[in-house]
């Protein structure tokens, strides 16, 4: 669950131009009549933690020491690739490594094909240029790149297009898309990212297509207060996601991170998302997502702002 940012690369240039930025450990707050707190929610980094990475188009981590990845989205339509070189070279000043989703699409609504049209033109070749051309531009770019493919296949939500396949299609698609992109990007490291559900093992491409697992972990107190009648807590929430993938034995990142509720809910999550946990021994990096949520949560709860920038709940 998700917000894209059209043509994310160029926006990190213009956030690293005038984007609103925040110093780490800075916690500014401010309180409107009606008595709205913002309060700086990124996660709290130690000399102990794991290394932290942000999606960030607000450039609210531009000058942030902590950041070891930069996240980037893109389609593989309608996309100005040129882009990638300024990422890049936002990424290099920084000393980041890049996370680069690539998501089957077009972020135009009205320019997608149905899940089947999709998944049968991915098996046909009629979108190798695509990839190949995503590929192509990254391998010319400067920083270590890993490559996300088709994300949260197992979330049945409606969100995404190839969430719609079975895990038969998804995995031959997925194999099809990776081998494309290997042609041209042989040094990326390739990762497979489901959302965490019961299920997901069927979309398993096989280890020889998988460097690293990504998962996504959300916290957002009024689902916690719906669903659990109580807060939840970081480990709770990524424990079941980790534990269906852990046998897999391959290193774990948290790709997307985001939580929002009132202070002492955002302060529990933030202290405790870059910890090491004894229950999480292949977690190596967590990267936050840095925007707010376009695809509405269920039961009438609206869009959650993951923005570290962003209000308190009350």
């Amino acid at each position: 669950m998700k917000t894209l940012s059209k043509l994310t690369a160029a926006l990190l240039c213009t956030a690293a131009l005038g984007g609103a930025v925040y110093s780490a450990g800075n916690v500014p707050e401010a309180k409107a009549q009606n008595q709205t707190v913002f309060h700086d929610k990124r996660p709290i980094i130690t000399p102990q933690s794991l290394p932290s990475g942000a999606y960030d188009p607000n450039g609210d981590f531009s000058n942030d020491p902590n950041p070891k990845i930069e996240h980037l989205f893109l389609p593989w339509e309608d996309v100005d690739l040129a882009t990638l070189s300024t990422a890049d070279a936002y990424a290099r000043q920084r000393g980041r490594d890049l996370l680069i989703t690539v998501e089957p699409w077009s972020w135009a609504r009205d320019w997608r094909v149905a899940p089947d049209d999709l998944l049968n033109g991915i098996l046909a070749g009629h979108y190798d240029a695509n990839m190949a051309a995503i590929c192509s531009a990254a391998a010319k770019l400067d920083r270590p790149v890993t490559i996300r493919w088709a994300q949260e296949m197992d979330e049945k939500n409606g969100q995404f297009t190839w969430a719609y396949w079975n895990a038969d299609g998804y995995v031959k698609a997925y194999r099809h898309a990776i081998k494309v992109c290997r042609q041209s990007l042989p040094s990326a490291k390739y990762m497979w990212s489901p959302m965490g559900k019961e299920g997901l093992e069927a979309y398993y491409p096989g280890d020889e297509y998988v460097d690293v697992i990504g998962l996504s972990v959300f916290g957002y107190q009024p689902f916690d207060q719906r669903k659990l009648g109580r807060d939840s807590t970081f480990v709770e929430a990524t424990k079941p996601g980790y534990d269906r993938v852990k046998g897999f034995k391959k290193p774990i990142v948290i790709a997307e991170l985001g939580y929002q509720g009132n202070e002492a809910y955002v302060h529990a999550w933030a202290e405790e998302a870059n910890k090491p946990h004894d229950q999480f021994p292949k977690l190596t990096a967590v990267v936050y997502f840095n925007d707010r949520e376009v695809y509405p949560w269920p039961d009438g709860l609206g869009r959650p702002d993951w923005r570290v920038a962003s209000p308190l709940l009350n």
